[in-house]
């Protein structure tokens, strides 16, 4: 949605990727370890995180069908405010020169928006695998993993998204179920629920929505869930830059 918004071209998006990642390494890093180091610490910490989950699952369907905008990001405003932004792209440099004043480019707006927007994520999905191992290193590394291997995937992934349009209530299913677990494996009840039922449960949920979406795809249009042709996503992109790109404050 971001690179459309801001009509970066797929042969800079790799870019962008990549450092971001280099930001998720370091932010997931921290949050980890911070939030295993508050669950042994405090074993009330699991009902927070539980919580936190079950509202993830709530949020998700409330915001589903809500349009997103960028410009409208706080993060995003008060960058603006300290630094310039061109209104063009200047090749892949996220920083160029204009009458000897430094400029940010858009390329740098999406990176600042990506780093953001995965800050937000990991509040809900650092909790999410805290419920599975409370092991520092595993946690980490899994998530590294996931990580890693969704910018490999990212390019066909992104193709594919609009033909599950019922993917996210399996998603926010998912997240309430084991918003549950957590608050089941608390220091009050301390049941813990066996590896196989989890996965038997996550794996039928994902099944059951992609399914749903397979066979009952929505009718109507380009509405949710529905990939816009590339030239379509071409244009919106194009119109979308042309409206957001005005002189910087």
């Amino acid at each position: 949605m971001l690179f459309t918004y801001f009509s970066i071209p797929a042969k800079y998006q790799h870019r962008v990727l990549f450092w971001g990642i280099i930001g998720v390494l370091v932010m997931r890093a921290g949050m980890i370890f911070a939030g295993v180091a508050l669950i042994k610490q405090f074993d009330w910490m699991v009902y927070f995180f539980g919580l936190i989950l079950i509202a993830a699952a709530i949020k998700m369907i409330v915001m589903k069908d809500k349009e997103v905008d960028p410009e409208k990001n706080p993060v995003l405003k008060l960058f603006r405010r300290v630094m310039p932004v061109t209104k063009e792209l200047h090749g892949q440099q996220f920083f160029t020169r204009v009458d000897g004043r430094l400029w940010a480019t858009p390329l740098l707006v999406v990176l600042l928006l990506v780093e953001v927007t995965d800050l937000m994520f990991a509040i809900d999905s650092v909790p999410a695998i805290i419920a599975i191992t409370r092991d520092p290193f595993l946690v980490f590394t899994s998530n590294i993993f996931a990580i890693l291997g969704l910018r490999s995937l990212y390019f066909a992934i992104a193709g594919l998204m609009g033909m599950f349009a019922y993917l996210a209530y399996g998603l926010s299913a998912i997240l309430a179920f084991v918003g549950v677990k957590m608050l089941l494996q608390g220091p009050i009840l301390d049941y813990k629920m066996p590896v196989e039922w989890s996965l038997g449960i996550i794996v039928g949920i994902l099944a059951v929505s992609v399914g749903a979406s397979y066979l009952f795809p929505p009718k109507g249009g380009h509405g949710h869930g529905e990939a816009l042709p590339q030239g379509e996503l071409e244009d919106v992109g194009e119109d979308k830059h042309r409206a957001v790109s005005q002189p910087a404050v």
